[in-house]
């Protein structure tokens, strides 16, 4: 477990204020980030949201996973920082 969730299936238009503001009902958000590509600026598809505990990332993983936002089905899952 931990306090960093995968979120995947983000729309294009998704930032992060609007991914924020998606799963701020479950907990206390340190850093909410859409990944992007570095040229162009535009959204690869995915983010990052980090808790202040790992119960309130759990039940935020278990309540959006699947779940839809800005026409898509999210994928959320917990993070893993570790290297490949």
């Amino acid at each position: 477990m931990g306090k960093k969730l995968f979120v995947g299936g983000l729309a294009w238009a998704t930032d992060d204020n609007s991914l924020s503001k998606a799963f701020e009902e479950y907990g206390t958000i340190e850093e909410a980030k859409v990944i992007t590509e570095r040229d162009s600026g535009r959204s690869r598809g995915f983010g990052f949201v980090t808790f202040g505990t790992d119960e309130e990332a759990k039940a935020a993983m278990e309540a959006m996973n699947g779940q839809e936002m800005d026409g898509r089905q999210l994928k959320v899952d917990f993070a893993n920082d570790k290297p490949r």
